[in-house]
């Protein structure tokens, strides 16, 4: 069973920037997509970014708008979301997700991601 967890977030200014991170108990293939969703108090959870571990490619929500970038260590069993220019509403709880993928893409789409983190606080505020 594949575990995540994630680590990095803080309390941060407004304009400040923090990296997560998360990090696999192991891969069984080199094939994985691996994405960072996020869910603000009362509002409903959305996709952020995610990258194919195998392929490298990555995509971002509209809303990143630059700031943040996603990226795997070597050994690809860690994934790093940098994010920068952070703003208030930034603040949620931080999940990473995983599942089997032998796709060149990948998708943030919650609903085929088969393993979860717990969750990490992200909060923004001056």
């Amino acid at each position: 069973q594949l575990q995540l967890v994630e680590s990095g977030g803080d309390l941060v200014q407004p304009g400040g920037s923090l990296t997560l991170s998360c990090t696999a108990s192991e891969f069984t293939s080199d094939s994985y997509a691996i994405a960072w969703f996020r869910q603000a108090p009362g509002k409903a959870r959305e996709g952020v970014s995610c990258i194919s571990t195998y392929h490298g490619h990555t995509d971002y929500a509209h809303f990143v708008g630059g700031r943040f970038t996603i990226s795997r260590d070597n050994d690809k069993t860690t994934v790093y979301l940098q994010m920068d220019s952070l703003k208030p509403e930034d603040t949620a709880v931080y999940y990473c997700a995983a599942t089997l993928s032998l796709s060149r893409s990948c998708y943030l789409d919650g609903g085929i991601y088969s393993y979860w983190g717990q969750g990490i606080q992200v909060t923004v505020s001056s």
